[in-house]
């Protein structure tokens, strides 16, 4: 298979040159292309002599700037396709492009570049580092990326305040609770200014009261931060805030 290097600087376009092709296109209707396409994707396991099917054939378009949760019962198969979509997993056949790439056809280390620069990763369970601050923690997708320390601290400090916890930046996630934990992550996700967020049941172990204000900061940020968003929920109120409702259910999207 035939690898594609993956640029940072060619993954964006400027302003300029936004409003030059649209000047240039002012005459004609332009069909904006999808942010994320997932085309004929499919994923099996293979489990002794079965072969287990999670999904195959499946498609489906994102467009920049949509708030789209995927819903579904457990087991359909919801976080294998959130994986696939962020790289994470690949795919038994099928292709997924975000923007201009075809992430699959990015070499690992590429990949993981691409990853770490355009998409921002919510967990259902954190994932957060135990013998971290919440501001290393913040910092880590940064100096994963080389960034320089001190720009590092300054920019999760400032993503840290906008989620509401600038007086919890030194405590470990041992010393704070279920709620700011999931503040704490979705700073994580923001810190690298990502295109695309993909979130897995980001409030799926918190109270109601909790995952009220968290789902309240989703919407913020998915506004404030120019962001096309998906998210995997059980929870009917967090879908019924998003654009876009997609069930997945016996392998199929709908």
């Amino acid at each position: 298979m035939s690898e594609t290097r993956y640029n940072a600087k060619a993954s964006t376009r400027s302003d300029a040159a936004i409003v030059e092709s649209v000047s240039q296109s002012s005459s004609r209707v332009v069909s904006v292309p999808p942010l994320v396409r997932a085309e004929l994707l499919g994923k099996t396991y293979d489990s002794g002599r079965t072969r287990v099917v999670v999904f195959e054939n499946l498609s489906l378009e994102i467009h920049e700037g949509e708030m789209v949760a995927v819903v579904g019962p457990s087991g359909a198969g919801k976080s294998t396709l959130l994986h696939l979509l962020g790289g994470l997993d690949r795919p038994s056949s099928g292709s997924v492009k975000v923007a201009t790439f075809d992430i699959f056809k990015l070499a690992d280390v590429d990949l993981a570049r691409f990853r770490n620069r355009e998409i921002g990763f919510i967990f259902q369970f954190h994932h957060l580092l135990p013998e971290f601050t919440a501001l290393e923690n913040v910092m880590m997708p940064l100096l994963i990326g080389r960034a320089l320390r001190r720009p590092a601290m300054k920019r999760a400090a400032e993503v840290l305040r906008s989620a509401g916890l600038e007086n919890r930046a030194t405590h470990r996630p041992g010393e704070l609770s279920g709620g700011e934990q999931a503040r704490v992550a979705l700073a994580r996700a923001l810190v690298g200014r990502p295109r695309l967020l993909l979130a897995d049941e980001p409030t799926g172990d918190l109270d109601g009261k909790t995952s009220e204000s968290i789902h309240s900061l989703l919407k913020e940020v998915h506004a404030s931060h120019n962001l096309t968003s998906v998210i995997v929920t059980h929870n009917e109120r967090l879908a019924s805030i998003c654009d876009r409702v997609l069930h997945l259910e016996d392998g199929r999207l709908r």
